[in-house]
């Protein structure tokens, strides 16, 4: 079995496919080889568990999972990685690749069909471009898995696990809180990628909740109020939220009273109880409105 840690083999390998890393894909491929073993072994990964991979790029990681779970669905956007990973993977028979989009597969149809009877987790190594847009993805499609383990930038990872209600919160990290339970697992130096990024990543797990930790009578006004709320994180939410919902300050000021939230507050002083009862009272206040239209 190749060591795929090793920079002499990797460089093999990949020259042997005429591969080339590519900018634009933000490829960067683990070296370290202490960090798979133990981000697969956090992920949730064993007997009776099934897991989809994002990007495997060369596979480190997908092998460690592959010894874990029962079977390893891998999604990889980049065709030039198919003839490697064939190559990396060779003595697992629990691992198929499937070379589609992660932001575009239809990731229902995948587990139905590829996991039947298994629990599922999701476990990457994500490009820092794309790390909002997947994790926003996995969670708004509400696919039955258990959890999310990724690896992402240490600035983003920071980002998502801060408490709501922090001056570090934001909008993602609102909707991650919202539909899971996100905790910090550990970080990895930009030492241990070739190419090596310029800046650290940590690897974070979020826990999906069975249920959200608030009730939101209507979740498109709830994500809504917190888009309004961060895009404008400077001014008040009164001034944010009235403006993105097109609603006079004087109907915002109502609406922020009966959901006992003072009016001067900016987004980041909000709980996941105040947004919801914002959002709640949006939602009254716009059923009564198209009453009386």
């Amino acid at each position: 079995m190749e060591n795929l840690s090793n920079i002499s083999t990797i460089k093999e390998i990949l020259s042997k496919h005429g591969f080339t890393f590519s900018k634009s894909l933000g490829q960067n491929f683990l070296i370290n080889p202490s960090v798979c073993p133990r981000m697969a072994q956090l992920s949730g990964a064993k007997n009776g568990v099934g897991v989809i991979e994002v990007g495997p790029g060369i596979g480190v990681l997908t092998k460690e999972l592959a010894c874990l779970a029962d079977k390893v669905v891998s999604v990889e956007l980049d065709k030039r990685l198919l003839p490697v990973l064939e190559q990396t993977l060779s003595d697992f028979d629990n691992v198929k690749i499937v070379n589609d989009d992660i932001l575009k597969i239809d990731l229902h149809r995948l587990i139905k069909e590829e996991f039947d009877g298994l629990d599922v987790v999701i476990c990457a190594n994500l490009p820092y471009y794309i790390t909002s847009p997947v994790i926003m993805r996995l969670l708004e499609e509400k696919i039955p898995v258990k959890s999310i383990t990724v690896m992402v930038q240490k600035e983003a990872a920071q980002r998502i696990c801060a408490k709501v209600g922090t001056r570090d919160s934001s909008a993602v990290t609102v909707a991650v809180n919202y539909y899971s339970k996100p905790s910090m697992l550990f970080t990895v130096s930009s030492g241990s990628f070739m190419p090596a990024p310029r800046v650290d990543s940590a690897v974070i797990k979020l826990d999906i909740s069975d249920k959200p930790e608030v009730q939101a009578v209507n979740e498109k006004i709830f994500f809504k109020v917190v888009k309004s709320a961060f895009a404008q994180r400077r001014k008040t939410i009164l001034n944010s939220i009235s403006a993105g919902f097109s609603i006079s300050k004087n109907d915002m000021a109502e609406i922020l009273k009966k959901s006992n939230v003072a009016e001067n507050l900016r987004a980041e002083q909000l709980s996941m109880q105040q947004i919801a009862d914002i959002s709640n009272n949006i939602a009254l206040f716009s059923e009564v409105k198209n009453e009386k239209e």
